[in-house]
């Protein structure tokens, strides 16, 4: 417990000792017509979360080398991205490599070569959806505590990747949260956090369904999963360039347009993935039919519940708004 207090606090210091970089070098994000906050912020207080799992990386003796290189290049080019804004093409090259450096890390390259293509198009897109869904004051902080937890939960019982991995990369959430889940928050997390933290969770998480082979833990990320691919297609039926910044998930609709406080549609995220989660973890030890029907009931009442609720809100709330 001291040792876990002792790295909070250097997590603590190090988020402080970074404000003060970004504030010399103004590494800041102003709001434009698309943004959901109205305060000049400080950007990138996200890469805490690397800071947390480069701490583990050290007192653990160096263990997942190949993991921790992926992770350094994905989180160095997510930094760059939120100073100097690079290219697509630049970002998925690194991505491309720091999938690849899990993915061995993982022992995914000794089964069969279409493991490494699901391999690449699922991370690439989670951390590319986690990334997109960072819009809103503490749902990137709430979602992330949700998800590392029931990781952690699951991992006391099965073991699949070393505790303290999880726990130091949860204590960097904890600092990031202390700053960012506030009305008026201390600093975002910026790519190279959502970016970061996302690579983290699907590392443990692709951890955890290679060693059990059993891919309903994947809905541990359900909430995102069902608005991001429900955005993205009504965008598309929109014809709408989906690379594009917008302001067209429900938890946007919800903290703009309906005026709900932003720091509940945050926590209802977490809190409704983490509900998610238990009945998943219920469920995991059923056998394969009764997992297969768990799946696709919960998929289909999301997102008939997601598609319902958020037509109800765009319709009295921004279409409403238009006439």
């Amino acid at each position: 417990m001291i040792a876990y207090f002792a790295v909070f606090l250097t997590l603590f210091i190090i988020e402080l000792f970074y404000f003060k970089v970004a504030k010399k070098f103004n590494i800041i994000d102003k709001p434009n017509l698309r943004s959901s906050h109205t305060n000049v912020t400080l950007r990138g207080g996200g890469i805490i979360f690397y800071f947390g799992a480069v701490i583990y990386f050290f007192f653990s003796g160096f263990q997942y080398p190949w993991f921790y290189l992926g992770l350094t290049s994905m989180t160095i080019v997510s930094f760059l991205d939120d100073v100097f804004t690079l290219s697509n093409k630049i970002r998925l090259l690194f991505h491309f490599g720091s999938v690849l450096l899990m993915a061995y890390q993982l022992d995914v390259f000794e089964m069969p070569w279409y493991f490494l293509l699901i391999t690449f198009i699922v991370v690439v897109g989670v951390i590319n959806a986690y990334n997109f869904m960072d819009g809103i004051n503490g749902i990137t902080a709430c979602y992330s505590l949700a998800v590392g937890g029931l990781l952690m939960v699951v991992n006391r019982q099965i073991n699949f990747v070393e505790q303290d991995l999880l726990a130091y990369s949860m204590l960097g959430l904890l600092v990031f949260t202390f700053f960012n889940f506030r009305t008026k928050a201390k600093c975002f997390a910026g790519d190279v956090g959502s970016v970061a933290i996302a690579y983290i969770l699907l590392f443990a998480l692709g951890a955890l369904i290679i060693k059990t082979g059993n891919m309903i833990y994947f809905l541990f990320l359900t909430v995102y999963g069902v608005d991001t691919v429900w955005t993205i297609l009504r965008r598309i039926y929109r014809r709408e360039n989906i690379f594009e910044a917008h302001r067209s998930h429900l938890y946007q609709y919800l903290g703009n347009e309906a005026g709900v406080n932003k720091l509940v549609v945050s926590f209802a995220y977490g809190v409704l993935q983490l509900i998610i989660g238990w009945l998943v973890i219920n469920m995991a030890d059923t056998d394969t039919q009764s997992q297969l029907l768990f799946s696709i009931s919960l998929l289909s009442i999301t997102s008939i519940a997601y598609l319902f609720f958020k037509q109800r809100v765009i319709k009295e709330y921004v279409n409403g708004s238009i006439r």
